[in-house]
């Protein structure tokens, strides 16, 4: 007895049928055509990373969901005292900033400066899957390396809004914080700077966990006195809904010790996004060990997460280039943009239903000559009740059809699908 294969996918992957297909082709066609306004070259970079980059410890929670792969030439056995290190040199990337640095890294010479990078492709985590949450999944980046100032910033959040409402994304909401806010809040808290870290991931999950749930991990976890978490909750909640135009004086108020350039980047923002819905917030984290300054995400109402996100980086591209170099970035959820978009805008497909005794030369040159309009036309066979088949190619994405018999001259009458009266 034969026995039928599981013909489902991966768990935490899927298939995608045509016409999820054209939405995707279309918002990354609206996305492409405004990033590339603003200067953006694309690129592209290897799924496979050396593992020994991918666990360089820039990568956040992200690090412990690497799907690693396995030496070649291993034995079918191995001794059961192995180190796993032992087994493993490659794995699939989890974001795209990572293989960019060491891209940038190996052929800076050779690149524009400063560099205004554009990636689309997929990434892997080993997630638990949950709606917008896959295991393989796209991300589309856009970067700016060797650009020092805010600029770099502003042209980001400005070109990935706009991107956004492009691809028929609108009333989003840009929020932005700092790392180097997060590190004088620490410092004023009164946290141990070894703590620093642990406590940036665990306000991180404040969205998710809430007030309680953080507090009670970072005394468990993270092992903090509640005077110092005392301190670190009544800062933020008394920065919460701070008027953009009164936040420099604000937070140099609340913390003495902040950075000059802090103020000075987040009012250039303000000043330089006029037409941009944003607004600080302090509790905003990101989990990527690499960010060393601004960070930033956009929400939208109708989406249980953020639909894109990034920040500066200027210390992940010297581990490869052994010098520091300016780095900014942001990456859009290209699945939850996906996922708020019901359909694709309508375009035009012609079939050329043809009959068998029709000769394929007329089949043929009644196609070329339609797609001379710039539609899509496809010959398609007749075949069964022809009125169910019309029902067919309508469910197929077929706006319209043109019959053709063995007797047919020239192109032949086009009717709509749908019509009544076929």
């Amino acid at each position: 007895m034969r026995v039928k294969s599981d013909l489902t996918p991966a768990r935490g992957t899927r298939d995608l049928l045509p016409p999820a297909v054209a939405i995707r082709d279309h918002v990354l066609a609206r996305i492409t055509e405004v990033y590339r306004g603003f200067g953006y070259q694309r690129i592209e970079t290897p799924a496979l990373e050396n593992i020994e980059r991918l666990r360089g410890g820039q990568g956040g929670e992200n690090q412990k969901l690497i799907y690693e792969v396995l030496r070649r030439g291993l034995e079918p056995t191995v001794a059961a005292d192995t180190p796993l290190a032992d087994l493993v040199d490659l794995g699939l990337r989890f974001d795209l900033t990572v293989p960019l640095t060491r891209f940038y890294g190996a052929n800076r010479a050779s690149l524009p400066q400063p560099f205004r990078s554009f990636q689309f492709g997929p990434v892997w985590r080993a997630e638990r899957p949950a709606r917008g949450r896959y295991r393989q999944f796209y991300q589309c980046d856009i970067d700016i390396l060797g650009e020092q100032s805010a600029l770099a910033e502003v042209e980001l959040l400005e070109a990935t809004t706009a991107a956004l409402a492009a691809a028929g994304i609108e009333g989003t909401t840009v929020r932005v914080s700092d790392r180097r806010f997060l590190s004088a809040l620490a410092a004023h808290s009164g946290a141990a700077a070894e703590s620093w870290d642990r406590l940036f991931i665990t306000l991180d999950k404040l969205d998710k966990i809430g007030w309680d749930g953080v507090r009670a991990e970072l005394a468990e976890r993270v092992g903090l006195d509640r005077q110092v978490i005392d301190t670190i909750a009544e800062t933020i909640t008394g920065l919460q809904g701070t008027d953009p135009a009164k936040l420099p004086d604000q937070l140099a108020n609340t913390l003495p010790g902040v950075e000059e350039a802090v103020l000075t980047d987040l009012a250039t923002v303000a000043a330089g996004l006029p037409g941009v819905n944003w607004e600080f917030d302090p509790t905003l984290v990101r989990g990527m060990g690499y960010y060393t300054g601004q960070i930033f995400e956009v929400t939208h109402p109708a989406s249980g997460g953020s639909v894109a996100g990034g920040g500066r980086y200027d210390k992940l591209v010297g581990r490869f280039l052994g010098t520091d170099v300016p780095a900014c970035g942001f990456s859009i959820g290209f699945e939850r943009i996906v996922d708020l978009l019901a359909t694709a805008p309508g375009t035009e497909a012609v079939a050329v239903l043809f009959e068998s005794d029709t000769p394929m030369t007329t089949v043929l040159a009644v196609a070329r000559t339609l797609r001379e309009s710039g539609r899509s036309v496809s010959p398609v066979r007749r075949s069964g009740k022809f009125g169910a088949q019309l029902g067919r190619l309508e469910e197929w994405g077929y706006t319209s059809f043109v019959h053709l018999r063995a007797d047919t001259e020239g192109v032949g009458e086009e009717r709509r699908l749908g019509d009544k009266g076929r």
